[in-house]
């Protein structure tokens, strides 16, 4: 697809955004706007077959994902948005890299509600952060099964405040492999399935 094509091609070499000049924030946005128009799925958040599994973060506007690459030292690894359909969970993990054996993993797990066809009410309820070697991580999938298994890390783990600590999200298109969204904050994701 045409569309799709010309978003990757806007979003490379952008670092996720990290590196994006004005003109090519503006060229971004143009093209996830001319992709959500072509949304194959009118009702994201009913395609659980579609939305469930592990995404890559390929391309954000949010500067607090963005502003984790300025802790002096350290580089912004991957960052994943892995979603649980039949638990109704999401888990936010970004993987922050530096100096040897000091990499580091900040991770937000959440429960999310379906609010319409296209927008679910996210309720934060447990942030994780720490070094990845003391954790344990390996990778989202057996780190996301230990937090389902009720794992306490030792890390900074605590429970955050689901009544204050929540946002919506808008999914404006998704398909077999990429998924955009809008958040409250005016944030834009593109994601890739993992």
């Amino acid at each position: 697809m045409i569309g799709k094509t010309a978003l990757i091609d806007a979003i490379a070499g952008t670092n996720r955004g990290i590196l994006a000049t004005e003109q090519q924030k503006q060229a971004i946005l143009a093209a996830i706007a001319n992709l959500e128009d072509l949304n194959p799925t009118p009702r994201p958040v009913e395609a659980s077959n579609l939305l469930d599994g592990d995404w890559r973060l390929l391309y954000t506007t949010s500067k607090g994902l963005l502003n984790l690459d300025r802790i002096p030292l350290c580089k912004l690894g991957q960052i994943y948005q892995c979603i649980r359909v039949e638990t109704t969970s999401v888990y936010n993990i970004a993987e922050i890299y530096g100096l040897p054996y000091l990499e580091g993993l900040v991770s937000v797990a959440a429960k999310f509600e379906p609010v319409s066809g296209r927008r679910v009410q996210v309720k934060f309820e447990r942030s994780i952060v720490g070094l990845q070697r003391l954790i344990g991580y390996n990778s989202p999938a057996t780190f996301i099964q230990e937090i389902e298994n009720g794992k306490k890390f030792p890390a900074i783990d605590a429970a955050l405040n689901s009544n204050t600590q929540q946002g919506w999200l808008d999914i404006t298109y998704i398909d077999n492999n990429l998924r955009i969204g809008r958040g409250n904050e005016g944030s834009v994701f593109v994601l890739s399935k993992a």
